[in-house]
């Protein structure tokens, strides 16, 4: 008689965002590949379309804006309406170069915005509406805890993210929530695109792992897909490197590198 394993995430719901394109939009294709049910979320619209015209079944595209509580609310009503949340990957983000001295406060607060704020408003919509026993999990940065010149936001937001989420995981684990952090080194997405218009930096970085690599996305969604699922029941509160061991070395000098080319990336 013939039987069908079944997958590690059938049967449940996932949201996942920033998911149309980059980190996201790999994690998103992981949970389905694993038999999730996911509501990608992203500002993309185009690109929310696109994922679901791929994928086909089980992909939910939700037009949302982390750094609006409205708009994560409506996201988290679909997956109420769905029976609850199983899992919520707080995935959107973006960085920005300026030194201190220099750096707007305008951008300094977007930064601030979307990567700190937009990941507290995700695990707090979230959680609201989460199943008893779910998985909360932050994607943070090796600039969570390796600070990088030149990119005092983006470090700022990130470290902020992996205290959130221990802070969540001490708040939620009565329900038998976990919530995790992953730390991506330098990954090979749109999103990073300018890194290699900039002679020597990926080297840098490459350099400054153990592995000689820089990541893929696959990378870091299937650190994604250990935390969602069965095999990490008794993790949480914990930071996952997915960094190529970049942590025990040193950060690129950006602002060097950049003032090579006459400017910073745009």
């Amino acid at each position: 008689m013939n039987h069908t394993t079944p997958l590690p995430l059938d049967g449940r719901l996932a949201l996942v965002t920033g998911a149309a394109a980059g980190i996201g939009r790999s994690i998103t294709e992981r949970f389905h590949a694993d038999g999730a049910t996911v509501i990608a979320a992203d500002i993309d619209e185009a690109g929310l379309q696109a994922l679901a015209d791929e994928l086909g079944s089980r992909i939910v595209p939700m037009q949302c804006d982390v750094t609006s509580p409205d708009s994560l609310a409506a996201a988290c009503a679909e997956a109420e309406r769905r029976g609850g949340l199983h899992i919520a990957v707080a995935n959107a983000g973006r960085g920005a170069f300026s030194t201190i001295v220099d750096h707007p406060l305008a951008e300094w607060q977007a930064i601030i915005d979307l990567c700190l704020t937009g990941v507290f408003l995700t695990v707090q919509q979230s959680a609201k509406v989460m199943c008893d026993g779910g998985s909360i999990i932050t994607i943070s940065s090796l600039n969570g805890t390796q600070p990088a010149a030149g990119m005092a936001a983006y470090c700022a937001a990130k470290a902020g993210v992996i205290m959130l989420t221990q802070v969540a995981a001490m708040e939620l684990g009565a329900r038998g929530i976990r919530a995790n952090s992953i730390a991506p080194g330098l990954v090979e997405t749109n999103a990073t695109g300018a890194f290699w218009m900039v002679p020597g930096v990926v080297e840098e970085f490459v350099d400054n792992t153990t592995v000689r690599r820089f990541a893929q996305p696959g990378d870091v969604a299937a650190m994604a897909a250990f935390l969602a699922g069965p095999e990490s029941t008794f993790v949480s509160g914990s930071l996952f490197r997915v960094d190529g061991g970049a942590s025990t070395k040193r950060y690129p000098d950006l602002p060097r590198a950049f003032a090579r080319m006459g400017q910073p990336p745009s």
